[in-house]
């Protein structure tokens, strides 16, 4: 977007904490409690602090702010779902990094608080963290936004929600999608069916997949199948009961796999011996040797080790420009999958 002119030809003034005061009818003290991530401040007031500051794009020198206040030694790190077993290995590289620098990751579970009415994002301001890494795609998109301006943020593992100023490290998911698939089609495949999950992350791994299954001639079936198990069953069962069912599929991650696993199995239909399946994650599930998942191993650790390291670099030089860093993927073949029936 171009930036807006006055009639004098220069650029507009950037928003000042009087404009934040203003807008959201509160004083300059509040709005710098807010910033502070005092715990004085009511929730009605700090969401119309936050609220003003997004609507008017306002960025706090984050630098200048850095030097002025004492830290609290500690980083909030935001999960979607703490029972989706995706997190451990990267939780382990997090960890690591931040335990080595002497700083304490403050975990938050999305899932939870939201079955409990409490804000996730807010919760963790509230504990003056330094910083705030986001593990895995969320729902709180607006209020990582607002938390942007506050405090550094890091995504990893996610593509959402798009922030200047915020730094990135993902697995190459459409690389990922792709060797899936070729394994599948080397196989012998030709209904290969995708399970596709949310957001960008689940674009980028359907993209993968066409890609693959175009190069090949072959004609790309993808259904919604999200992230939980529940999810991959239902989906599951709709494609086995069609006229058609695919003779393998390929799931958004592991745990919609196993859904996948259960479906089959009620449906009376062998693995790999009538349908291959392929997970995404290679958690520790897909390695249970009865489940038997073949998965991309997406680089948890690595993930979780250099969003590690961003956001240590980043609360040290808070006005670096947003980065980007790809962990690259590997197929982990195993036991679900198998050459094409005949």
């Amino acid at each position: 977007m171009s930036p807006s002119f006055p009639s004098s030809g220069q650029p507009a003034a950037k928003p000042t904490i009087r404009d934040v005061a203003d807008r959201a009818g509160v004083s300059k003290s509040l709005v710098s409690l807010v910033l502070q991530g005092s715990g004085n401040v009511s929730d009605s007031r700090r969401r119309a602090v936050l609220e003003a500051m997004d609507e008017l794009g306002y960025r706090p020198n984050k630098l200048a702010r850095g030097l002025s206040m004492p830290r609290t030694g500690t980083v909030g790190v935001l999960l979607n779902d703490l029972r989706n077993p995706w997190f451990i290995e990267l939780l382990e590289g997090l960890s690591a990094s931040l335990h080595a620098a002497g700083v304490s990751p403050v975990l938050a579970d999305s899932y939870t608080d939201r079955r409990i009415g409490r804000p996730s994002v807010e919760a963790l301001l509230e504990q003056r963290i330094d910083g705030l890494v986001v593990v895995g795609t969320t729902t709180e998109s607006a209020a990582i936004r607002a938390a942007s301006a506050v405090v550094p943020v890091v995504l990893a593992g996610t593509l959402d929600p798009e922030l200047p100023g915020v730094d990135v490290v993902v697995n190459d998911d459409a690389a990922g999608a792709r060797k899936a698939t070729e394994h599948l089609i080397a196989l012998g495949h030709q209904r290969i069916a995708h399970l596709q999950g949310p957001d960008e992350i689940g674009r980028l791994r359907r993209s993968g997949y066409e890609q693959a299954m175009q190069a090949a001639g072959l004609q790309p079936r993808t259904v919604a199948g999200g992230m939980s198990e529940e999810s991959g069953y239902a989906a599951a069962r709709t494609l086995l009961a069609t006229g058609t069912p695919p003779t393998a599929i390929f799931a958004f991650n592991d745990i919609a796999c196993i859904g996948v696993l259960s479906a089959a199995a009620d449906a009376g239909v062998t693995v790999p011996g009538n349908i291959s399946l392929v997970g995404y994650d290679n958690t520790y599930l897909a390695r249970i040797r009865h489940l038997s998942l073949t998965s991309v191993d997406n680089g948890n650790l690595a993930v979780g080790v250099q969003a590690g390291k961003f956001i240590l670099e980043r609360l040290g030089t808070p006005d670096l420009p947003g980065r980007r860093h790809l962990v690259s993927s590997e197929l982990q073949v195993r036991g679900s999958s198998g050459s094409a029936p005949d």
